[in-house]
């Protein structure tokens, strides 16, 4: 579901129910090193998109989202990060914003909420750092179970499932961790039941520390990030609309999409020149790609021209995205009669293309070795050849 494309599926929050916004892994401050100028505009994204959630749960009437852990990214960010989320959510004062500490951002003496709490806190911003019942509303109970420390041997979800609430009230867990029994990690030891909702009688358990949305069982869910941030992870930004219309009854779970920039990884096989025209077009067919930052693995192998042409095809394309990092590790060179002769028909260039060709084809040589030759050949062709610019490797 796209935000801008969101209709108020609803006219009401069920009688006796509660709609709520769940979100996690912000990770304000985040920084992006490698994108060098553009670093910025990614670290507003993160930005951008609490603005996103917050007009997502003024379209669908929900008065609370919850942050399932890591609001920040460090535990010592500067001022002006420090205020600038809390800032955005201040402009939604009809919504209350319910946040716990994750592994990236404890809550220790003296630290980084202690910060937070000493500032002009907006009053629709609510932090939970401490395992304690908390209503919301005259319907639901909210169950957080915020981290003191980066990592925790036992499961901090333990107390939900002790807590008692009046009869008759929705039970939401609020935990950043990782459900135990699954291949993919969190990026803490911090391990979750996967039972739990069942075992604490949760109506809903809204996870963070995956940065993808995931359901792990009917009550039990991780929001993914609002803003994708990782290559091989979450493409697009989300958060979740979760309904739950009474006690005991099942939630009904909407993804919605929040963020600006879409992470995608590709990989193709090439074979040929001819090949190339077709990875152009489906490059240049993906959608959105002023927003796309793509991660393009090739392999396969190539005439020295046909690498060349690659460079030229590539330069376009890489301009019409926001980001183009291409790996050509995989991909090796195979000269042609054409492209040594293309170099010399003979003396000395010639002579050092057939001894750079004959070391990069050298099995007995280590793999380093020989994409070393291959490299210095392929340098040779388009210094002799008038072309002196060069496809790197992984960006």
């Amino acid at each position: 579901m796209q935000l801008n494309d969101l209709k108020l599926r609803h006219s009401h929050v069920y009688l006796g129910g509660i709609r709520f916004i769940h979100t996690a892994d912000w990770q304000i401050g985040k920084p992006f090193r490698t994108f060098g100028e553009r670093e910025p505009m990614l670290r507003q994204a993160r930005l951008a998109a609490i603005e996103n959630i917050g007009r997502l749960a003024m379209v669908e009437s929900a008065q609370h989202v919850l942050i399932a852990g890591d609001f920040y990214d460090t535990e010592s960010p500067t001022q002006k990060t420090l205020l600038e989320p809390l800032e955005r959510m201040r402009q939604f004062p009809n919504v209350a914003w319910h946040v716990i500490s994750g592994n990236h951002d404890p809550h220790r003496g003296n630290g980084l909420w202690d910060r937070v709490q000493s500032t002009s806190l907006p009053p629709n911003v609510h932090l939970h750092l401490a395992p304690e019942s908390v209503a919301l509303g005259d319907n639901a109970v909210l169950l957080p179970a915020p981290m003191r420390r980066k990592s925790e041997a036992s499961d901090l979800t333990q107390w939900m499932s002790d807590a008692p609430t009046p009869p008759g009230l929705i039970r939401i867990g609020l935990a950043h961790g990782s459900v135990t029994g699954f291949d993919v990690g969190g990026e803490a030891n911090n391990p979750i039941a996967p039972d739990r909702a069942s075992r604490a009688g949760l109506d809903y358990l809204a996870l963070g520390d995956w940065h993808r949305t995931m359901q792990i069982n009917d009550r039990t869910w991780y929001a993914g990030t609002p803003e994708a941030d990782r290559f091989n992870s979450q493409e697009l930004g989300q958060a979740l609309i979760v309904d739950i219309p009474a006690s005991g009854a099942p939630p009904l779970v909407t993804p919605a999409t929040t963020g600006t920039y879409r992470w995608l990884t590709m990989t193709e096989d090439l074979r040929d020149t001819p090949e190339l025209e077709g990875l152009e077009n489906r490059l240049r067919a993906l959608q959105d790609s002023t927003t796309m930052v793509l991660k393009l693995s090739i392999m396969g192998a190539l005439p020295i021209s046909g690498r060349a042409e690659l460079e030229r095809r590539l330069s376009g394309v890489e301009a019409s995205m926001f980001h183009l990092a291409t790996d050509l590790n995989a991909l090796r060179v195979r000269p042609t009669t054409g492209d040594l002769e293309a170099i010399d028909f003979g003396g000395v260039l010639r002579e050092a293309a057939d001894t750079l060709k004959a070391l990069s084809e050298d099995s007995n040589r280590t793999g380093a070795e020989r994409l070393r030759a291959e490299e210095a050949l392929i340098q040779l062709f388009l210094m002799t050849t008038g072309n002196t610019s060069m496809i790197g490797t992984a960006s």
